[in-house]
């Protein structure tokens, strides 16, 4: 927890903080700006669901795992090139596990804010009805899959840096919108830029299960949404087990690197 806090405090001042607590609510505002706009039918909260986990999974994950991650290491890197990182009195798994925990803490506290904010303002502002529990269920799965993002973000960015964090999210996006689409449905369990688009989406079935929608024969009671949800939940933990163990094996014996690198 000391450690915790210790890099809490490095976030001060910068714009991490800027991006992770006004980026939903900034995203949230535009969400109901665009609805408001539209005639509300029946099925408007599917709509709802649809359009912000598309969105949020497909764009704020990814991108926002290449930049958050590659600014904090960018931090350590600009701040005497690791020097004063590196030579840290506590454990290297210590210092891997502790700048991780606040990455993980960041991204957690970002996508459940916007969650929050949605609720919060269709319900009570715009006056639509909103199923909290399977909106949360969603966001928490499509934190699941993004668990193994941020890991591999967080070694690149200290192996290669900011530039190469914030390209392979900028790649991980396109791929991300491909597998929102038809095209990932055989390939998705697979390709883990498509984890956290596909297992938030999976929570939307359940909106079709609600009293008085027209739900698919048997989506929900058969069984299959749980079934695909395992299917993207288990490569998903192996992965993101392979990144955390991998990278603090790597770190234990990393020396750093220069700024120009």
């Amino acid at each position: 927890m000391n450690l915790f806090r210790a890099e809490w405090l490095k976030t001060k001042r910068t714009p991490i903080r800027w991006l992770t607590f006004f980026t939903p609510f900034l995203f949230v505002a535009l969400m109901m700006g665009y609805f408001s706009l539209k005639a509300q039918a029946a099925n408007v909260q599917i709509s709802i669901f649809e359009v912000f986990f598309e969105t949020w999974t497909v764009l704020a994950i990814p991108l926002g795992a290449g930049i958050l991650s590659g600014f904090m290491i960018h931090q350590e890197a600009f701040a005497g090139s690791f020097h004063g990182f590196l030579g840290s009195q506590w454990p290297r798994r210590h210092l891997f596990l502790g700048k991780f925990s606040i990455l993980v803490f960041l991204a957690s506290t970002s996508t459940f804010m916007a969650t929050l904010a949605l609720i919060v303002g269709f319900d009570f502002i715009s006056g639509v009805a909103i199923a909290w529990p399977i909106f949360v269920m969603a966001a928490i799965l499509a934190m699941i899959g993004a668990l193994p993002l941020l890991a591999f973000h967080y070694w690149i960015s200290f192996a290669w840096g900011f530039g190469a964090s914030i390209g392979i999210g900028g790649v991980g996006l396109l791929i991300a919108a491909l597998m929102a689409t038809g095209l990932g449905d055989q390939v998705w369990p697979f390709v883990p830029w498509a984890w956290p688009v596909r297992l938030s989406m999976l929570a939307g079935a359940y909106l079709l299960d609600l009293p008085g929608m027209d739900s698919p024969p048997e989506i929900v009671s058969s069984g299959f949404v749980i079934g695909q949800i395992i299917r993207g939940l288990i490569p998903a933990a192996v992965l993101f087990v392979i990144m955390l163990v991998g990278g603090m094996i790597w770190f234990n014996r990393w020396e750093g690197r220069t700024i120009h690198e």
